[in-house]
């Protein structure tokens, strides 16, 4: 039989896959999932993660387990949460952001069905503003945001990563890179990369609009931009290149601009924010039903393994294998 500790240090290892991470979600020592880990390993017979010098992994009965346990907990989970719901009642206004369009999407459709399981409650949804991501959930004009990481604020919660996309450039269409079915990093060097200005924290700048390239090449920065919009029309016009989520090609097509998919460039991760003294069960209970709508649909990367694992098994079509655009 599963001891508490023994189901949630397992589900969470297996979300975040790293001890550290696990130990602070649960607020218990390293040591103490590490040896919850094993002893459970133990009972089961056999590994169920790999463990590297660098990185966590899921072994296949280790996620075979994952597929089994995960909606039974969740249910034990939803059916306390909405005891307490019920308990105490969710009325009143909830105000979400989003920053990226397609973060947007979710939020709607998370807003459309807490409607529907809380129609006591109204909840308004406004996009944010890249040159002031931050600055509507401080000044309590929202209660939570979905929007791109890293966060590290003292007076802000980031919750756990929802969702990533690939990054690729946006380009003008008559560029030499246009032409490319992908590009690196250190073809940064060679471009003028337009980055957002504002009050965005430097260390969300760094990460986002680099001033080097892995190889420590300088990337020369055009003039900084406030507004989504312009690094569109500064780039059609050909006085630059930015970087976007690659599902920007969907939502920001436009003629003079092309997308081009990095082969080496990390993902770009989105997740929740909150204000540290605001959490409440409005919050709470949105963020239960953005992870029900997350979990609904398949991971970006798992697609693309099944993908990889089923090409191996037969023959590739005349046009497998080609870059998609978007």
């Amino acid at each position: 039989m599963l001891e508490r500790l023994e189901l949630e240090a397992f589900l969470v290892l297996a979300e975040e896959l790293h001890f550290g991470r696990t130990a602070e979600r649960l607020h218990v020592t390293t040591g103490r999932i590490s040896q919850t880990i094993k002893k459970l390993e133990r009972q089961v017979g056999a590994p169920l993660f790999e463990r590297t010098s660098r990185a966590v992994r899921l072994t296949e009965l280790g996620q075979r387990l994952r597929a089994d346990l995960r909606p039974a907990y969740e249910q034990i989970g939803t059916g306390l949460e909405q005891a307490i719901i019920a308990a105490r009642g969710i009325t009143g206004t909830l105000k979400v952001g989003f920053s990226a369009l397609w973060s947007g999407d979710l939020v709607v459709t998370a807003a459309d069905l807490f409607r529907v399981r809380y129609p006591d409650c109204e909840v308004h949804i406004q996009e944010v503003q890249l040159g002031d991501p931050l600055g509507p959930l401080r000044a309590g004009e929202l209660d939570l945001q979905l929007t791109e990481f890293p966060i590290d604020e003292p007076d802000i919660t980031a919750g756990p990563v929802i969702f990533s996309e690939p990054r690729a450039l946006m380009v003008p269409d008559r560029h030499p890179l246009a032409r490319r079915e992908t590009v690196s990093l250190e073809d940064l060097a060679d471009v003028i990369l337009l980055p957002m200005t504002g009050n965005i924290p430097d260390y969300w700048l760094d990460y986002h609009y680099p001033q080097r390239t892995p190889a420590g090449r300088p990337i020369p920065h055009g003039p900084p931009i406030t507004y989504w919009q312009e690094v569109l029309s500064h780039i059609h016009v050909g006085k630059g290149v930015s970087v976007v989520a690659a599902r920007g090609a969907r939502y920001y097509a436009r003629p003079g601009v092309a997308f081009v998919p990095f082969s080496d460039a990390p993902p770009i991760e989105y997740g929740l924010l909150w204000r540290k003294t605001g959490e409440n069960t409005r919050i709470r209970a949105f963020i239960q039903i953005i992870h029900e709508i997350r979990r609904s649909v398949p991971r970006e990367d798992e697609v693309r393994r099944h993908k990889s694992r089923m090409a191996g098994r037969r023959p590739p079509r005349p046009d497998e294998g080609r870059r998609p655009t978007s």
